[in-house]
């Protein structure tokens, strides 16, 4: 276990992948930057693999102060044992207060690792991080600045807040897409830190022998318009009319967790607390009722356009318009009239200004 250090840095692992930025990443060194200016203190980001070093600059654009190094050829592939070793000893050398992880398979994978190997807690999935003085109900003293790491709970029916006193670092994977992605500033100036870990054969158990990548075939986080279905599409076949909307719009196609579950589409198409988080300039929800686990994904949504058959269904307490019925009958009129607009109107974007909501 690390000692409690209140002028420990603010960390990021920076997830890369054959020299390329994992985009949670960014969007965490940009909360970083939030938390460690709220704390008084610097912001280090812990970048490892091999030849990966010139990818601190971009972390130091988007708000890193110092970023920690650790080549080795051992590092071109990511394997839990060597990355863990890598952050563990750098936790030890260093003593960070707060280490953010993306919620991804690696992340999810490494996160735990380190965690347990340092006697830290920590926290998963979370949606959000604040800095707060907190009552400590064992001492009944009040503990200044720390970390509330924010998650959903119970089946996203509770939001729970989560502490860690004294077990530090204090450790947290944050969902993908959750933190808003800051602009770089070319200008920012940091440190680059080369940290040698020496990696022997034990720390690298295993032997990739091929190495298959499947290419990302959906873009929901980068999609400016997305046309969603839900259980109340109805069936597999019904789910073409979601497809039918969204080309017509030129949007990407989302889904909630009922519709994946009932087979109407694939998981990476998913939405909510389970599934990816958006935030497009309009997002067009087809027979969601809205339950808080999706609402998660999408409410941060600039336009939401909500079709329900049940006017009190939950998704219209986040909808700026709302067509009240039956998604097999409104979607195919939808579709038509896209399709016959006249080509001036096409060219307008889906952002545009309104306000209020309407039935």
């Amino acid at each position: 276990m690390i000692r409690v250090n209140r002028q420990g840095e603010v960390w990021v692992f920076a997830e890369q992948q054959d020299g390329v930025l994992n985009e949670v990443a960014l969007e965490l060194c940009g909360k970083a930057r939030q938390l460690a200016d709220e704390l008084g203190v610097k912001a280090g980001a812990v970048l490892a693999g091999h030849d990966v070093a010139p990818l601190a600059r971009r972390l130091i654009a988007h708000g890193i102060d110092r970023v920690y190094v650790s080549e080795h050829p051992t590092l071109l592939h990511f394997q839990t044992a060597s990355y863990a070793k890598v952050l563990v000893e750098l936790i030890k050398k260093h003593e960070p207060q707060i280490v953010l992880y993306g919620a991804t398979h690696v992340g999810r994978d490494l996160a735990p690792r380190v965690a347990s190997s340092v006697r830290a807690g920590m926290t998963a999935d979370c949606t959000d991080l604040q800095i707060q003085d907190v009552l400590d109900v064992r001492t009944k003293q009040v503990q200044p600045k720390l970390l509330l790491q924010i998650r959903p709970a119970f089946g996203g029916n509770i939001v729970a807040t989560i502490v860690n006193f004294d077990m530090w670092p204090q450790m947290a994977t944050v969902r993908e897409g959750v933190m808003p992605l800051s602009d770089p500033s070319p200008s920012r100036t940091g440190e680059v830190i080369r940290e040698p870990i020496e990696i022997s054969a034990a720390d690298t158990p295993l032997k990739v022998i091929e190495r298959h990548v499947e290419p990302r075939t959906v873009n929901l986080k980068g999609a400016r318009v997305i046309v969603a279905g839900g259980g109340g599409v109805g069936s597999r076949d019904n789910f073409k009319l979601i497809r039918e909307l969204a080309g017509a719009i030129g949007g990407a196609v989302g889904a909630s967790r009922a519709a994946v579950d009932g087979g109407f589409i694939g998981k990476e198409h998913q939405i909510g607390q389970t599934g990816t988080t958006v935030r497009p300039a309009l997002y067009i929800a087809c027979g969601i009722s809205g339950a808080v686990q999706h609402r998660a994904g999408m409410e941060e949504s600039a336009k939401i356009i909500a079709i329900n058959t049940d006017r009190d269904a939950p998704i219209f307490s986040v909808a700026h318009y709302g067509i009240v019925g039956d998604v097999n009958q409104v979607l195919p009129l939808m579709v038509k009239a896209l399709r016959e607009r006249p080509a001036h109107e096409e060219k307008q974007g889906a952002g545009g200004k309104a306000s209020g909501k309407e039935w």
